[in-house]
């Protein structure tokens, strides 16, 4: 009890400090353009959407809901961003006109308006500037990819010493540790680039603000994208063509990617209660040992396998990151990964808790 309190302070105050400090760094304004009154309730406002977040999460974890309030959460914006993308309705500027912002609003608006339909249809698939056809095509296929690898499985037979007889399955996923490797690799580069914006804001002209990072407005889009730096080369190639022009940031990002989530995969097994060692001992607390083995060979075979599927998977993982986002997909392919990893363990939640119940779709 005091342990989960204690966690719930610690959330609220990370959650105060970081809306201080985005509020201070100009995030939203000048401070003197808005008012000190305003930038308070700036900082109210975005620690008390943290506390409805935290409220939300628990009342899920005490048994009203499946899974974790803050997955549903991070999964339903990501899913909200690639339907906005998809079907907005909203206008923009670009290079040809007016368009809309939505890809699929504007295949249709293109294909009506245009006389020329193959013209209409290039500049749907490829448009700069805006979401196009090509980027939510991409969206699917990493989706049904993702979902693809999550069928990958190692089974260990296992048996119950206590009831002869009784055989099963112990799987071990190719992604042993889920979704976790990209969320601490996802809070690892947003923390870097708030403070790097942060501190670019307010002392550009440091040597050391600079190689952390440097940043430039994006015209007429409301935010900042890192040039420079340490940000810009763990920052994925904006544009397709970038990758050729630029292979040193190509390959920093790439190595960044795939070492950071294999570290956290690993590191993350240990600290958990997943690891080989903590499996053995939950098996063998269970009287459970595999089929054809001796239990003292119990922890020997689940070192063959389980310290594989947490690197590798975790590799796969970012593999699966840096493809989704050379391909342009929509919602970054961190966002995506995360989306369909918390959806399909939603999914199998869903499912086995209709299995125990005895219930039938």
């Amino acid at each position: 009890v005091y342990k989960r309190q204690a966690q719930k302070l610690l959330a609220l105050i990370i959650a105060f400090c970081e809306a201080f400090a985005y509020v201070w760094s100009g995030m939203y304004g000048d401070i003197e353009q808005i008012g000190a009154g305003n930038a308070i309730l700036l900082i109210l406002q975005l620690t008390f959407a943290s506390v409805l977040v935290l409220l939300l999460d628990e009342m899920l974890q005490k048994g009203y809901g499946i899974g974790s309030g803050i997955s549903l959460f991070i999964a339903t914006n990501i899913c909200e961003t690639i339907l906005w993308k998809a079907f907005s309705p909203m206008t923009i500027r670009g290079d040809s006109g007016t368009e809309y912002e939505g890809a699929i609003v504007a295949l249709f608006h293109l294909l009506v308006t245009r006389p020329n339909k193959i013209s209409a249809l290039q500049q749907a698939f490829y448009r700069s500037g805006a979401p196009n056809i090509l980027n939510l095509l991409s969206t699917v296929l990493v989706y049904l990819v993702v979902i693809y690898f999550q069928g990958f499985r190692v089974e260990l037979n296992v048996k119950n010493n206590k009831v002869r007889g009784q055989h099963s399955t112990y799987p071990i996923k190719l992604f042993y540790t889920s979704n976790i490797p990209i969320i601490l690799q996802s809070a690892l580069v947003s923390n870097l680039y708030f403070f790097s914006q942060l501190l670019y804001k307010r002392f550009r002209g440091n040597f050391l603000v600079k190689l952390l990072g440097q940043w430039q407005e994006v015209e007429m889009a409301g935010y900042s994208v890192p040039v420079a730096g340490l940000a810009y080369y763990i920052s994925p190639p904006r544009e397709f063509l970038e990758i050729i022009t630029d292979p040193l940031h190509t390959i920093i990002y790439i190595a960044f990617i795939l070492g950071t989530c294999a570290l956290f995969s690993k590191t993350w097994i240990e600290v958990s209660g997943s690891s080989p060692r903590d499996v053995a001992k939950q098996l063998k607390d269970q009287d459970v040992s595999l089929v054809g083995h001796r239990d003292s060979s119990l922890m020997r075979e689940l070192y063959r396998y389980i310290p594989v599927a947490a690197s590798f998977g975790g590799i796969c993982i970012g593999a699966l990151t840096i493809l989704a986002d050379f391909l342009g997909a929509i919602g970054s392919g961190t966002g995506i990964l995360l989306a369909v990893t918390i959806i399909y363990g939603y999914f199998e939640a869903f499912t086995k808790e209709k299995a125990e119940s005895g219930e039938l779709f």
